[in-house]
């Protein structure tokens, strides 16, 4: 790599590491403690829910204008995801033209001095900010610039220090790092797929037997290690059982929808591990037992039901791709599991993960944990894999940026839920998940005075049947997504993604309304 191009990225690595050291900062409560004062709380608007929606939003603005600048900026950045491929379109369009000007020097200038590879010793910075700026991971960081520089110049640094200190909660970020870390870990993924190994010899470890293992099982122990550690762990076996196997896009992108949602409602089984059911289990006093007999066992007919559809579906293709991993065994003897673990650091790991959870909403806990977990690391390193941070970096900070937008929504997304009856509720919560983490729904729901069980129930089946819409719908998505984008040529395409998560989004609200709170 060309000197230049790796201090452009050690740069951009070193503004990631910057924006985390200060989310964990502002997660540790660090500042001089006074009361915030924005956003402005949701019941000091004293609109009482008189009104039309339309004038009740009307009246927040006029009360506190910056609302409208905040849900502006949050907006633009949505619009951002769906253009990232355009801008990596624009980068290799960029890099292309500089390498030709550099070819074209290099001719005429031959005594210029080049790297070991043979390439001047030059990059085009220009290129590699269009590729900053054509990260998924990166957009709402990158509009949480503009956010502040607004909020500063209209409220002034102060605000935005108590605003960034104790109006968000960075405790989710920081979290999916650690666990998305633990988890793509070399003992943890041998022993999930010996797990699943088990289940899909009940198919003859056929390549639909794995598929239908991984899309099940997976998002089901959601329920019990959490939802971004199941993503992870259910996102790199796919990458490995399935998608090396090059599907076709329409099935490729089927299966990331299928993934998506599965992995969103499969953490419904208890009160603990799914995120949006997290934000109510308090304040509405939902147990394990309640969670189960609510949503956990449709949750799981609903999984089965899409999984085995689209499996009818693709049927011809598992074939092909069958053929394919013949072809490819054949060509190679190498065993791709590599030496085996030993039993005691896999179990060593998976009590790393254990604790990691059980301190789940304690960031001083597992981030201490962590550090002992990279020692051992280092400790067995000739039984493990190299630790890779960047991607469990890229998907803190991509959530990190969602929660600090996600924050100043309240003033918009609480009116709606409050309007509507139980039905529409629950068609509001899965809409409006899709534009915002459905943590930030259910969060809001809760702050609704006079809820009956009903609508409870709604707006939670809502949220989560709409987690897998889009990538900012449910907060393991980015985790997924990062995992799994190099199998898409021009990346996860934000309409491709809707697409493939339609019908199994369908299938669990249809799960949910039918079976209502029985």
């Amino acid at each position: 790599m060309p000197a230049r191009s790796s201090l452009t990225r050690l740069f951009l690595l070193a503004l990631l590491l910057t924006g985390l050291a200060s989310a964990a900062f502002a997660a540790g409560g660090g500042g001089h403690g006074e009361e915030v004062n924005f956003p402005l709380p949701l019941e000091s608007y004293g609109d009482h829910g008189s009104g039309s929606i339309l004038d009740t939003l009307k009246g927040r603005i006029a009360a506190e204008p910056f609302n409208l600048v905040a849900t502006v900026i949050f907006f633009l950045a949505i619009v951002h995801t769906f253009l990232t491929a355009k801008f990596r379109h624009w980068a290799h369009e960029v890099e292309h033209e500089h390498a030709e000007k550099l070819k074209a020097r290099r001719a005429s200038e031959p005594d210029t001095d080049y790297d070991e590879d043979g390439r001047p010793d030059e990059v085009s910075f220009k290129g590699q900010i269009l590729h900053f700026l054509g990260e998924v991971e990166a957009v709402f960081g990158i509009w949480v610039l503009v956010l502040v520089s607004a909020l500063a110049i209209d409220k002034g640094w102060g605000t935005v220090v108590d605003y960034i200190d104790y109006g968000v909660n960075y405790t989710e970020p920081m979290f999916v790092v650690v666990i998305m870390a633990m988890a793509s870990s070399r003992p943890v993924l041998r022993f999930a797929r010996i797990c699943l190994s088990a289940i899909a010899s009940i198919g003859k470890r056929s390549i639909g037997a794995w598929w239908l293992s991984i899309l099940i099982v997976g998002p089901v122990l959601g329920s019990f290690i959490t939802e971004p550690a199941a993503m992870t762990i259910a996102a790199l076996l796919l990458a490995r059982q399935f998608y090396d196997l090059k599907p076709s896009p329409k099935f490729a992108y089927a299966t990331i929808g299928l993934l998506f949602v599965n992995i969103s409602v499969g953490g419904t089984f208890t009160h603990f591990a799914a995120p949006p059911v997290l934000m109510v289990a308090g304040p509405w006093e939902w147990n394990m037992p309640y969670m189960f007999t609510h949503f956990g066992w449709k949750a799981l007919i609903g999984i089965i039901i899409a999984t085995a559809v689209y499996y009818v579906i693709f049927k011809k293709e598992f074939k092909i791709m069958e053929e394919r991993a013949k072809q490819e065994q054949s060509q190679s003897s190498k065993s791709r599991d590599g030496e085996p673990v030993p039993a005691w650091i896999t179990f060593v790991q998976l009590m790393f993960m254990a604790w990691t959870v059980f301190v789940a909403h304690h960031p001083a806990f597992f981030i201490g944990g962590f550090l002992f977990f990279l020692a051992f690391a280092q400790a067995t390193a000739h039984h493990q894999a190299k630790i890779d941070l960047k991607p469990p970096l890229l998907v803190g900070f991509f959530l990190a940026g969602l929660v600090t937008h996600g924050g100043l929504q309240g003033w918009w997304i609480e009116p709606v839920l409050k309007s509507l009856g139980e039905v529409p509720l629950f068609t509001g919560a899965t809409v409006l998940t899709a534009f915002n983490d459905n943590a930030a729904i259910t969060y809001l729901a809760t702050l609704v005075p006079g809820f009956t069980e009903e609508l409870k129930y709604a707006v939670v089946a809502g949220a989560v049947t709409g987690g897998g819409l889009t990538v900012i719908a449910n907060a393991p998505n980015p985790a997924g997504q990062s995992i799994l984008q190099r199998y898409f040529p021009s990346g996860v395409s934000p309409l491709g993604l809707l697409a493939g998560a339609l019908f199994p989004t369908l299938v669990m609200s249809a799960c949910f309304l039918l079976f209502g709170t029985l």
